[in-house]
C-alpha cells in the first residue's frame, strides 16, 4: 500500500470496496461517523477534529451578535471583506501554498511566525495540509480524503470523518508525518506523545497558540472599532470556517466532469477553475492542479491572484527567500499549444530528396 493510501485513518465505511470502487456512503454513516469522531471521552484522540470544531461553535455567537447589535453598513463591507477575501486568501497564502506545497520559503521564522497568525486562527494546519498531499495523490479516486463523486456531506464533514491522520502509524510513518509539518513551524509531538493523543501536534500547544491568536486579535479589532468590529470579524471568520468547508465539492464538479476548452488544461481530475474563489483568494483550482508546487495560480491576465500579490511583495521586501512561479511553463506546454491549428500539431512529413 502506498503511503498516502495508508497516512489517513479510514472511515468505518471505508474508502473503496472489494473491487476497488469508491463507497458512497449514506447521509446516516457519515453522520454516525462524524459524532462518533468527535467523541473524546470514546478515544481522547479524537480530540483535535473536535478542536477543529469547537473554534467553529465559538465563532458561531460573535455572528449573530453582529447581525443582532452591530448591523451597519460599515460592519457588513467589514464582514464581507474579512471573510470572502482576508480569511479566503490566508487560507489560500498559508496552508496552501506554504503548508502544503511549499511553493516559496521565508527568510526567517519570524516572517513565517507572522504569515500564519495574519488572522483568526480556524483550521488546524495538521488536518489541512496532510490530507491535502492525499487529495493530490488521489484525486478524485477512492482514498481522495473529499472526493466529490461521494457527495456535498462527504465533503463538507472531511475533516472529522476523512482529514485525521491514522492513529496506528509505525514510527518511520510518523517520521514522514513530521518530515512533511517540519517546515510549518508547528511543533510536533514525539513518537511517544502520537501514541497517546493520536496526531502531529500536542493538545497543549495547539489550544495555547489558539488562545493567544484570538486574545491579541480581538484586543486589536476592539482597539480599532470597539466590540462592533470586534464581534463583526469573528463572525465573518466563523462564516469563512463553515464556508470553506464546500470548496472542494464545488471546486471538483459536484462529482461530475465540468472541465471548460479553453479554462481548465489539467484533464486528470475533475478540478475546474472558477471565477469568484478565484478573485478573492487566489484559488484557480485547475491550474493549481496542474502546478500544484506554484506560488502563483492565476495564470491568465484576468485571473486575480492575492495571494501571489502577498507572497511577491513579502519576497520584494526581503521576507520571502524564494518562490517557484510557473506561470511560463504554463504558457510554452498548455496555453500556446492550445490556440495552435489542429493541422500544426500534427508531425511533419519530410520527403527525401
Amino acid at each position: 500500500m502506498h503511503f498516502f493510501e495508508r497516512i489517513l485513518q479510514p472511515p468505518a465505511y471505508g474508502w473503496k470496496d472489494h473491487n476497488g470502487h469508491l463507497i458512497t456512503p449514506s447521509t446516516k454513516q457519515i453522520f454516525k461517523e462524524f459524532f462518533s469522531r468527535l467523541n473524546i471521552f470514546k478515544d481522547k484522540k479524537n480530540w483535535l477534529p473536535l478542536l477543529s470544531w469547537v473554534k467553529i461553535l465559538c465563532l458561531i455567537p460573535f455572528f449573530f451578535i453582529f447581525i443582532i447589535y452591530f448591523l451597519e453598513w460599515w460592519t457588513i463591507l467589514a464582514a464581507f471583506i474579512y471573510s470572502m477575501i482576508i480569511m479566503g486568501t490566508h487560507g489560500t497564502i498559508w496552508h496552501h501554498r506554504y503548508c502544503t506545497h511549499g511553493a516559496y520559503t521565508f527568510r526567517n521564522k519570524y516572517w513565517r511566525f507572522f504569515t500564519q497568525n495574519l488572522t483568526i486562527n480556524v483550521i488546524p494546519e495538521e488536518i489541512y495540509v496532510i490530507s491535502h498531499h492525499v487529495h493530490h495523490s488521489l484525486s478524485d479516486k477512492p482514498g481522495d480524503p473529499y472526493n466529490a463523486q461521494a457527495g456535498f456531506l462527504y465533503c463538507f464533514l472531511a475533516d472529522v470523518n476523512h482529514q485525521p491522520i491514522a492513529k496506528d502509524l509505525s514510527e518511520a510513518e510518523f517520521t514522514r508525518v513530521q518530515q512533511l509539518m517540519e517546515h510549518t513551524g508547528v511543533t510536533s509531538n514525539t513518537y511517544k506523545q502520537y501514541l497517546k493523543w493520536g496526531s502531529y501536534v500536542n493538545p497543549k500547544s495547539a489550544i495555547l497558540s489558539w488562545i493567544l491568536n484570538w486574545a491579541f486579535w480581538y484586543t486589536a479589532f476592539y482597539l480599532i472599532g470597539g466590540h462592533a468590529l470586534a464581534c463583526t470579524l469573528f463572525g465573518a471568520a466563523g462564516f469563512w470556517g463553515i464556508g470553506v468547508r464546500t470548496f472542494n465539492y464545488e471546486g471538483h464538479g459536484k462529482g461530475d466532469d465540468k472541465k471548460r476548452v479553453g479554462t481548465d488544461y489539467n484533464l486528470k481530475d475533475n478540478s475546474i477553475n472558477q471565477l469568484w474563489p478565484g478573485i478573492v483568494a487566489g484559488e484557480w483550482h485547475n491550474n493549481h492542479h496542474l502546478y500544484p508546487k506554484s506560488a502563483r495560480s492565476g495564470f491568465k491576465p484576468h485571473q486575480i491572484d492575492l495571494a501571489w500579490y502577498y507572497i511577491k511583495i513579502m519576497h520584494t521586501l526581503g521576507a520571502v527567500k524564494q518562490y517557484k512561479d510557473f506561470k511560463k511553463q504554463f504558457y510554452i506546454q498548455h496555453y500556446l499549444p492550445s490556440k495552435m491549428k489542429p493541422e500544426l500539431l500534427q508531425p511533419v512529413e519530410q520527403t527525401a530528396q
